[in-house]
């Protein structure tokens, strides 16, 4: 049963800062092209929670790579994947923000 998708509010601003960017740097055709492999990922991770990478064990905190540059990181409870942040794998990894 897939489970419901909660954003918080740092993984929406991120999220909306690499739209805001991804459009003025490169296009709305790469822009539309990464929104829909994002929405594509959550919708795999709502079936299958378990697919990404393990980061952080005791706060059961997981990470899956979306592009060459950002990372998702996400937790899951019972009924619901939170997802915490949106990372730029470009700022080297001492930099994570769950």
């Amino acid at each position: 049963m897939a489970k419901k998708i909660i954003w918080t509010k740092r993984a929406n601003h991120k999220f909306n800062t690499i739209i805001q960017y991804l459009e003025e740097e490169w296009g709305e055709q790469v822009t539309r092209n990464f929104v829909k492999r994002v929405y594509s990922i959550l919708d795999l991770i709502s079936d299958q929670p378990d697919i990404g990478t393990l980061e952080h064990p005791e706060k059961r905190i997981r990470g899956f790579l979306l592009t060459r540059h950002n990372r998702l990181f996400y937790r899951v409870t019972e009924n619901e994947i939170i997802l915490l942040n949106f990372f730029d794998t470009r700022s080297g990894p001492r930099r994570k923000a769950f």
